[in-house]
């Protein structure tokens, strides 16, 4: 029986792996310089939920305000994103991609299908039943990674 300790030293390294080596593959693949992590975090949140505000894109993506404050600017500046004054209150801004974000997001996310795709068709059939067993467990766990336990305060995070 592995520890938890020992699951989460091989997990983490795994999972960490796995997500440059499918960036890098993409990024190759698209030809584009990639966008750091934190502004397709950004897009993404945008994407999710269009016309969401600054404070809402912080509270999804558990950063603060200014932080996303110069994601956006930057974002404004590149063209992914536009802002348009709240009707309800003008002093705060709506966020929307435009449409060569939602372009670039589609393609991305459909380059990185066709490597990941492309990965998976060389392991066998047990490696894929494991994959798609394991997915509902990494769920758990990263709300359980979300939420605070019974030990830890609120105030912590």
């Amino acid at each position: 029986m592995t520890t938890t300790i020992g699951l989460a030293e091989g997990l983490m390294p795994a999972v960490v792996a796995l997500r440059r080596a499918v960036r890098r593959r993409t990024r190759e693949r698209m030809g584009v310089p990639a966008l750091p992590p934190a502004q397709v975090e950004l897009l993404r949140a945008v994407q999710d939920a269009p016309g969401i505000g600054v404070a809402g894109v912080a509270r999804r993506l558990r950063l603060a305000d200014n932080s996303v404050s110069t994601l956006v600017r930057t974002a404004v500046a590149d063209g992914h994103l536009r802002r348009t004054p709240d009707p309800a209150d003008r002093r705060a801004a709506r966020l929307e991609l435009t449409d060569a974000a939602h372009e670039r997001l589609r393609r991305w996310r459909a380059v990185r299908g066709e490597v990941v795709d492309a990965a998976l068709a060389r392991l066998d059939p047990a490696d894929h039943e494991a994959i798609a067993a394991a997915l509902p467990a990494l769920t758990r766990l990263l709300d359980a990674v979300e939420e605070p336990g019974p030990h830890e305060e609120e105030g912590a995070r």
